[in-house]
């Protein structure tokens, strides 16, 4: 097996794993699993191209900007009138939204997927050792780490973090000693949807284009990264979400040419085994609502 397979795979996995990480936060609050969250990427690519001729740390800045408030915006609008609805209602919710983010996109922006100029800083490739890595897979890698730390330091050293884990454990419970559901719920959407255009920006880096259901593979893939690492818990979720792009990438580079069409479907037997064997997930967390 070529090494350089297990390079490429182990980027995209550090993607899907902060992937995972934003549906996570979100569940372990509400109980909601976002499936309109892969259109907060999509968000996230027509903001980097209507931002692409300003200086680099504009077009970042204002991309996460422009993700947070529409993550805010689903909140407030969308999720909170339902907050205490069934489990069911908020997941049709949830879809109902990502049906209309994309059609809100596919009105504003055309059916058709708009080129999109590559980031041609992060397609320099340095060899080592005699493997290929490109500044984008470096930076995704060490991006997911900074996030992966700060989120931990965030949720263990400030006042909001304490109060989000606090809620994670039993939203009713933090309510009654006084943390204001609303200000918890809206930061674990300010977090996630951060984390949303992060994602964003290292996913579209090394693609030509942005179309409005660009956002749907991405979601599919890490909530079923969530599901297998376990849903409720963030660890598992991140574990979950780098297994699942490993895999994926994997299963691209080493099947046939003419067998590469039933990579989803060998992808999802192997989540079927795992769940057969391990139904919480890899990483079980303990009180989780569903």
């Amino acid at each position: 097996m070529n090494p350089q397979y297990i390079v490429d795979a182990i980027g995209t996995g550090a993607l899907y794993s902060l992937m995972t990480l934003g549906l996570a936060l979100v569940f372990s609050v509400m109980g909601l699993m976002n499936f309109a969250y892969g259109q907060l990427v999509m968000i996230g690519g027509f903001s980097i191209i209507l931002l692409r001729s300003q200086p680099w740390w504009l077009l970042i800045l204002g991309t996460i900007l422009v993700v947070v408030f529409f993550s805010l915006l689903m909140e407030r609008l969308a999720f909170r009138p339902v907050r205490n609805a069934t489990a069911m209602t908020m997941l049709v919710t949830s879809f109902a939204l990502a049906q209309f983010l994309q059609q809100l996109a596919r009105v504003a922006f055309g059916a058709n997927p708009k080129p999109l100029e590559q980031f041609s800083e992060l397609s320099v490739q340095y060899e080592f050792a005699g493997l290929i890595v490109s500044r984008q897979i470096i930076l995704t890698l060490v991006t997911t780490i900074l996030v992966l730390i700060g989120l931990a330091l965030l949720l263990r050293k400030t006042n909001i973090g304490i109060q989000l884990r606090a809620s994670t454990e039993d939203v009713g419970m933090a309510a009654l000693v006084g943390i204001k559901s609303n200000r918890v719920i809206a930061a674990a959407f300010v977090i996630s949807g951060t984390i949303a255009a992060i994602v964003a920006i290292l996913f579209f880096a090394t693609r030509t284009n942005v179309s409005w259901s660009s956002g749907d593979s991405i979601v599919l893939i890490a909530f079923v990264g969530a599901v297998i690492g376990g849903l409720g818990s963030m660890v598992g979720a991140a574990l979950g979400g780098f297994l699942m792009g490993f895999v994926y990438t994997m299963l691209n580079a080493l099947l046939p040419m003419e067998l590469r069409v039933f990579a989803d479907a060998f992808l999802y037997t192997l989540v079927i085994m795992v769940l057969l064997i391990r139904p919480g997930g890899l990483i079980a967390a303990k009180g989780v609502r569903v």
